[in-house]
């Protein structure tokens, strides 16, 4: 592999292996998805706080570029920006200057005229985090919120965050991913994602039409019978039938895929008692999720989204400290704090306490 690597896994690292953007999570280590995790449980703390802030992003300008609509995905990428104290724009595309015929390359070059310093890029078209990536100036880290069919990795490292946290480890798990992973790209990130960390075994159980062709490819093995791919489960997965990416008749109806497919009480008895269950959001009750299980004693859904800020605190301090310049990057703190990218191997906490006294 060389230096001129168009891979998006080359592109998103420096060569010493610090995150520059957060595209996917294909090509990252296991250490550098703990080192991940590990930065994101330093910033649990933040939010317990009366004040929550740290001073890691003062004075850096991060812009939402959401090409798709999104309220929990945008909402907590502005609260982390806001928690790590950096200027936050939320650029509207409906009213924006691409709406009336301008070029996306020509919008990035408008905002980088305007000294941002991170695009979070959420866009229905696959790869195009990674073309923005390509074209944007040295200095300017890119966040992948979700491109397409093609992955969503801050979702699926919040969900790792919240395994971690009820589990205490990867190793021995069986995960399963239930629904629809055809239109999925949280769940392609998912695979990913407890592969590199190793969990024993990663199920997908879905009916056929709702599936990718080879998706054992990624890492993974089919169940069509969810009695069958319940049994023996640590971790069950859920996710939303993404309606509005659905060409032709996939499904009979709702009521028959809840009825083979949805998750209540008796499936989930099925499972590990100590079983959690999670979902990305939105949750459409009734269709993938009976009310009882999502807010059962073993629904962990509200954990991921407070983990979701707190990850994303973790990715956009670490990109943007991998993408300034080694000889003269700048502090990203006052004096008395010591710097996050001096850290070297420090408890990612340490970073931004002050010192005693």
């Amino acid at each position: 592999m060389t230096a001129n690597d168009p891979s998006p896994h080359h592109l998103q690292l420096t060569r010493d292996g610090q995150l520059r953007h957060f595209l996917t999570l294909d090509g990252l280590s296991r250490d550098l998805l703990t080192d991940i995790l590990d930065t994101a449980d330093s910033f649990i703390e933040v939010g317990e706080r009366t004040i929550k802030k740290v001073p890691l992003l003062r004075g850096r300008t991060v812009v939402n570029l959401f090409f798709e609509s999104s309220t929990r995905t945008r909402s907590t990428f502005e609260l982390a920006a806001k928690r790590l104290s950096a200027d936050v724009l939320n650029l509207d595309i409906s009213t924006s200057a691409t709406s009336k015929g301008e070029s996306l390359s020509d919008t990035l070059l408008n905002l980088e005229a305007m000294a941002s310093d991170m695009f979070v890029v959420r866009h229905s078209q696959s790869g195009a985090p990674h073309f923005i990536a390509e074209s944007v100036t040295p200095g300017v880290a890119i966040i992948n919120a979700g491109d397409g069919r093609h992955a969503h990795p801050t979702q699926a490292m919040l969900d790792m965050l919240t395994i971690r946290q009820h589990k205490g480890g990867f190793e021995g798990l069986k995960v399963a991913i239930v629904g629809d992973v055809l239109h999925s790209r949280v769940a392609r990130s998912q695979i990913r994602a407890l592969n590199v960390l190793g969990v024993a075994e990663v199920r997908v159980i879905a009916p056929g039409t709702l599936l990718p062709k080879d998706v054992e490819s990624l890492g993974c093995t089919v169940h069509y019978d969810m009695a069958e791919g319940m049994k023996d489960l640590d971790v069950v997965i859920m996710l939303r039938l993404q309606n509005e990416r659905m060409e032709g008749a996939l499904l009979p109806s709702e009521r028959e895929f809840y009825r083979l497919y949805g998750l209540n009480r008796d499936k989930l008895a099925l499972a590990h008692p100590d079983c959690i269950v999670m979902h990305p959001g939105p949750i459409n009750r009734g269709v993938e999720i009976e009310s009882a299980v999502a807010d059962g004693p073993q629904s962990v859904i509200l954990n991921q989204v407070t983990n979701g800020i707190a990850i994303r605190m973790a990715v956009m301090s670490m990109a943007m400290v991998g993408s300034l310049p080694n000889a003269s990057a700048p502090r990203l703190r006052e004096d008395r704090y010591e710097s996050f990218s001096s850290r070297q191997r420090r408890k990612p906490q340490d970073c931004w306490r002050a010192p005693a006294g």
